[in-house]
């Protein structure tokens, strides 16, 4: 690995750590995680004390793959955020706590946040 990329990866990782320090998910306010890859978007509310995955989805679902033309746009982004949000109410859960990873709350990142707020899950 080059010494650019060994910096990267660094930064990353330390921006990851910043952010998980402060955010830790608890069976009454589960976390929700999101990852963002080039062509897709997954996220899902996990207990932490647990180490269970509670809820998932993401644009691989068949449910949302046939309303959508690619899963690395916003409105995709906000249509998972949807689904998830429906999944965690019908299971009780009303209230999380966002964790972002080490991507800026922007973009795909902040409109899969919106649908989730849309469809009453509480941040």
């Amino acid at each position: 690995m080059e010494k650019e990329q060994r910096l990267k990866l660094l930064r990353r990782q330390r921006r990851v750590k910043r952010v998980r320090k402060k955010v830790f998910g608890t069976p009454e306010r589960p976390r929700l995680a999101v990852f963002r890859s080039q062509k897709h978007i997954y996220a899902q509310i996990i207990d932490d004390l647990a180490g269970r995955t509670l809820v998932s989805c993401s644009t691989l679902d068949p449910e949302i793959r046939g309303q959508i033309r690619t899963g690395a746009n916003k409105e995709a982004a906000r249509l998972v955020g949807l689904k998830l949000g429906e999944r965690a109410l019908a299971k009780g859960i009303g209230q999380v706590c966002f964790d972002r990873r080490h991507y800026r709350y922007h973009g795909r990142v902040a409109a899969l946040a919106d649908g989730a707020r849309e469809a009453g899950l509480k941040f």
